[in-house]
């Protein structure tokens, strides 16, 4: 269990004075993720927000060593880092105990990167993977990815008399990485900061490839003031949209159940991206939006053993 007496003695290996929106949930994630480490830790990166906001030449906010690739491979970066490490231990030329995070949006995860991600847990790699899943290509001009959720307007997908906003539901990425039976997986979120230390801090103390999806609100994307950024964060656990569990071995724990579910219409109301929902003509699709969300929970309560 992370405890705040220790926390407050660390030092901080993310620099105030980065670049990111006024709001903006991706440095939270950051600060809390490298926080937690009782270790000396290396990142990559792949290009997209966090890239941009936090590493403009000749600055950094990262005090911790950092590797910048392409879009699609920051996941084949860790594991080589990694690789290279491994074999500098085995002669002796690294004795201290190092950990290994790879980072990218959803775009760089989702979508683009899938590829470098499967192949690094399917080789094994002992190395963690966060994905911060803002839920469209932010950086780029609010285009929608896989993780854009149905409905959601977006440059790419904009709602009108055509098409009510994305008309796909989102990729569940964090199953597909259940699939490759890898020893850990989990969804987090800002907002329940001890319950996303507590996840990485035990991702970090397992062998082999680990990998969390953290849901990471955006001001421009989603169209709400800063500051309800932490607010979406936890209406979206109350809600259900975001459910927060691990997968350890197979193992489904849920880590947080709301006493008293809200309906998805909480969580959507503050956002523009949204707000097309709301007139009287498409009341079907919150329905259906409800339908959804009710269906996904429903079936995890009962893969954590919570329901029959």
């Amino acid at each position: 269990m992370v405890k705040l007496k220790e926390l407050v003695r660390k030092k901080d290996l993310f620099a105030p004075g980065h670049r990111a929106c006024t709001g903006c949930s991706v440095p939270i994630v950051v600060r809390h993720v490298l926080m937690a480490s009782d270790y000396p830790v290396v990142c990559s990166i792949s290009t997209g927000c966090l890239e941009v906001f936090s590493t403009i030449f000749p600055y950094t906010a990262w005090r911790v060593p950092l590797f910048h690739s392409l879009f699609e491979n920051s996941a084949a970066t860790i594991a080589g880092i990694e690789s290279a490490y491994k074999a500098l231990k085995r002669k002796g030329q690294i004795t201290k105990e190092i950990k290994f995070i790879g980072w990218g949006g959803d775009g760089g995860t989702y979508d683009i990167g899938l590829q470098a991600l499967s192949g690094a847990a399917e080789r094994g790699h002992d190395m963690l993977f966060i994905c911060y899943d803002n839920q469209a290509y932010m950086n780029t001009g609010v285009q929608r990815s896989s993780a854009t959720p149905f409905c959601a307007h977006t440059t790419t997908s904009p709602a009108g008399t055509v098409i009510p906003g994305k008309i796909q539901p989102r990729k569940d990425l964090t199953e597909i990485m259940v699939a490759h039976e890898i020893p850990y997986v989990a969804q987090a979120i800002p907002s329940q900061w001890r319950d996303l230390m507590t996840k990485v801090q035990k991702a970090l103390s397992i062998q082999g490839p680990k990998f969390m999806n953290i849901l990471a609100p955006c001001v421009i994307g989603w169209g709400y003031t800063p500051n309800q950024t932490l607010e979406l964060c936890k209406l979206a656990v109350d809600t259900c949209v975001w459910p927060l569990y691990e997968v350890e071995n197979g193992e489904y724990r849920l880590s947080y159940k709301p006493k008293e579910k809200k309906p998805v219409e909480d969580w959507l109301k503050p956002q523009g991206r949204f707000r097309h929902l709301f007139k009287p003509e498409n009341a079907g699709l919150l329905k259906t939006i409800q339908e959804a969300v009710n269906e996904r929970w429903r079936k995890l309560l009962v893969k954590c053993k919570e329901a029959s």
